[in-house]
């Protein structure tokens, strides 16, 4: 949608952002000028060290997986490596361009607009992080569950798993560039996103949409998966502990059972501590759309993505505590450790 085909609805929704945005300028402290000012500089800065933290402790998970040769066992759970390791790097774009404020005219500018400062380029990778935790999620639970069916034999197949871990990217870009390329548009060299709905109703049926896929369904999903699969390791260790006798056998079985657990704890963990950062910026999605004369209230809006990045740049710390292979790589990549131990022979 070009500047120049911008519809009467448009230009009237303009009017009303246009309005609101001379209401929050009035607010103390609040240097916004345009909805492409996106608040106070400080809150940026702070999203700006927070991507460029996420970017250096997912880049040594990343290299820790590939040197302990876990991103081949476990393909999807490397995958949602890639994924923070890319939004962190995107919201260090993003956040970059707006903090430069460049002049929007063009094309170029329109495309500035819908990609980096509507942050459509930063949801392309968040959001297909979240349908990637579902699928890692679902992984898990046929994995320990069903492991013996022969049907779960065979959606637990390689080339499955790189197929979802595909469609977790395409979906990620099928609908954060839809929503913004729809919603979104350049006016008078001022961006404006989520401001040209088609009708009210489109706007709060997409947050309805979004807020149950992204959240509710994922919630369900961790609760139902991991509470069954929890109670199936708790079976198989019961087992184990009366019918164990010493051995080899029993040894590899149980380093087996021990990997498989370690696994599980670490998403259990990534899992509980995505709701509890995740959930004030879902609750405060919903009032931006069925509130909208208090969506330009930027400081509300920066306090929620602060939770969800800190997520993303605190989740390598969670595989570095949780998982073992990992955990060993990475303590090897310490100076004063290494230097501490003797040589081997």
């Amino acid at each position: 949608m070009s500047e120049e085909n911008v519809s009467t609805t448009s230009l009237l929704a303009v009017d009303v952002i246009t309005t609101e945005t001379d209401d929050v300028q009035t607010a103390p402290g609040t240097d916004m000028t345009s909805p492409s000012s996106s608040g106070p500089q400080y809150y940026q800065v702070i999203l700006l060290i927070i991507g460029i933290v996420g970017v250096a402790t997912n880049a040594a998970i990343i290299y820790a997986m590939i040197a302990s040769n876990q991103h081949k066992k476990q393909l999807l759970i490397f995958n949602q490596n890639i994924f923070d390791f890319c939004s962190s790097l995107a919201l260090i774009v993003v956040f970059t361009v707006k903090l430069c404020n460049p002049p929007l005219s063009g094309a170029l500018g329109y495309w500035l607009c819908i990609l980096l400062i509507s942050e459509g380029l930063l949801w392309i990778v968040v959001n297909g992080g979240q349908l990637n935790l579902m699928i890692v999620t679902i992984e898990r639970y046929l994995k320990v569950v069903h492991h013996n069916a022969t049907w779960s034999k065979k959606l637990l197949r390689k080339w499955v798993k790189i197929l979802a871990a595909v469609l977790a990217w395409i979906g990620g870009i099928a609908h954060a560039v839809s929503v913004r390329y729809a919603t979104s548009d350049m006016v008078n060299g001022v961006c404006y996103w989520f401001a040209f709905w088609s009708s009210p109703a489109a706007a709060l049926g997409h947050v309805i949409f979004y807020i149950l896929f992204y959240f509710v369904f994922l919630l369900f999903l961790f609760v139902f998966c991991y509470g069954r699969i929890l109670v199936v390791i708790r079976r198989q260790a019961s087992v184990m502990a009366s019918h164990s006798e010493p051995g080899p056998s029993t040894s590899r079985e149980n380093q087996s059972h021990q990997i498989q657990t370690n696994v599980i704890k670490t998403m259990i963990t990534v899992s509980a501590f995505f709701v509890i950062t995740w959930a004030p910026s879902h609750v405060f999605f919903m009032l931006q759309h069925i509130m909208p004369q208090h969506r330009q209230y930027l400081r509300g809006y920066y306090v929620p993505l602060f939770l969800e990045f800190l997520y993303i740049s605190a989740n390598p710390f969670i595989y570095a505590i949780k998982f073992d292979p990992v955990r060993r790589v990475l303590v090897r990549l310490i100076p004063w450790h290494n230097s501490s131990q003797p040589p081997a022979e």
